[in-house]
């Protein structure tokens, strides 16, 4: 497919290169090549060439360079929420629209902050405008698709197919193992149950092995492995055998990430002091990366693990509520708005964390049940990946995280009976 453009610009070869991965798309500035070609062509510009092209006006924001304030006014399409209307064979300049959303253009802008420091999910237009609890790019692409190829039968377009990645955030990995003899007694005066049938009540992870083999899934595992205690980062130590021999065993069977502590985002020397220590206990390259608290201020954070080494971040959502932060359920990498080039560092965005659930939202197990359903059923029905979060000390057998170990257990049952896919586990050390 070719596509013609009066100028060829980093922004819009970026949003090109992510709505149609994994199809051989060209983006041509010359008039006379995009006329005389005979294949599927989209004319992104303002002056219809012939009946022979999608034509798709642009809005001129793929056109601009630097961040200002856009105006933004919604309307609907196909029973979607649609801006940067424009007249064409689509009402709207998708190509603009998507990159506002995927670029996270918003969060460059004057926002307020949340209680943590982080961006306010309620500044955001998904969120203003009703859109927050569906992936909206995918939808638009969906759409988009179908009218391309009912424009031109012969094209053929690639698209994926839905996958489920679940990840967890292993935060406190024991709530009595590994611990001094002081946090232990502290425990004890507490009266909190550290221990069930004789064993740490943080310690799930064989049973969560028996769901990742009965249901043949591949998770990811991040660490939180910060050198000093502080109010967020509550990790055991790092030099503990206990821990210590978790990484190892869980490096053994499934990818781990770094989970940075709360600390490295004030002091930007800890992040790679952190991968360097799981790195040497995994004995694993550590390129993946979740941010502690979902802590990230852009672009600042996002070069700073493109400069540590990480290839792959799973921190776009929020820690505030559930939902899709950039509008979508699919990776793609991110666009340094700042430097307006695309870069290595591949995001997968999240839109279901069980703390946000259970903590922001105050709902139960049986209603974060429904919503947790409700995300894997729209994320299915545009063919995209939905991960999850969940952490181990919410999985417990204690009266209290009960029902929410049987909620993941029950929606495991239900949607994945069967997966054709089974990692490669070996026998812990």
């Amino acid at each position: 497919m070719l596509i013609y453009s009066e100028k060829i610009t980093p922004r819009l070869q970026y949003i090109v290169n992510t709505l149609f991965a994994g199809n051989e798309v060209q983006v041509t500035d010359s008039s006379a090549d995009f006329f005389n070609y005979t294949g599927a062509k989209i004319n992104y510009s303002k002056k219809r060439f012939s009946e022979n092209e999608l034509l798709i006006c642009s809005s001129g924001l793929l056109f601009e360079t630097g961040i200002k304030a856009q105006k933004i006014q919604c309307s609907e399409w196909n029973n979607l929420k649609i801006f940067f209307q424009t007249h064409g064979d689509i009402p709207f300049d998708i190509f603009s629209a998507a990159f506002y959303l995927l670029g996270r253009y918003e969060e460059y802008l004057p926002h307020k902050k949340d209680s943590y420091g982080r961006y306010a999910h309620e500044e955001s237009l998904a969120f203003k405008e009703g859109f927050f609890h569906q992936p909206l790019v995918n939808l638009w692409k969906q759409k988009f698709f179908e009218i391309l190829r009912h424009k031109f039968p012969q094209l053929q377009l690639n698209e994926s197919t839905f996958s489920f990645q679940p990840t967890y955030d292993i935060d406190i990995a024991f709530a009595y193992k590994g611990k001094s003899w002081y946090r232990k007694l502290v425990s004890k005066l507490k009266k909190e149950s550290a221990i069930i049938n004789g064993k740490d009540v943080f310690d799930v992870y064989d049973w969560l092995d028996e769901l990742h083999q009965q249901h043949h899934l591949s998770p990811t595992y991040f660490f939180l492995v910060a050198d000093r205690r502080s109010k967020y980062d509550k990790n055991l130590s790092p030099k503990s055998k206990e821990l210590q021999h978790l990484i190892r065993r869980t490096a053994q069977q499934y990818k781990v990430g770094i989970h940075p502590s709360w600390q490295s985002f004030h002091d930007e020397n800890l992040l790679k002091k952190e991968i360097t220590r799981l790195t040497s206990t995994s004995q694993k390259k550590i390129s993946d990366s979740r941010q502690h608290y979902i802590q990230f201020v852009l672009p600042h954070t996002y070069r700073k693990l493109i400069e540590s080494g990480i290839t792959d971040d799973y921190s776009m959502g929020y820690g505030s509520i559930n939902g899709f932060r950039a509008s979508y359920c699919s990776s793609f990498y991110w666009y340094d708005l700042m430097k307006e080039q695309e870069t290595s560092l591949q995001l997968h965005p999240f839109c279901y964390m069980e703390a946000n659930s259970f903590f922001e939202q105050k709902l139960s197990s049986e209603e974060a049940a429904k919503e947790l359903q409700q995300y894997h059923d729209s994320v299915k029905q545009v063919n995209g990946t939905l991960i999850t979060i969940f952490h181990n000390h919410f999985l417990t057998e204690q009266e209290q995280w009960k029902p929410w170990r049987e909620m993941y257990k029950a929606f495991l049952q239900k949607n994945f009976p069967q997966q054709l896919t089974s990692p490669s586990l070996q026998q812990p050390l």
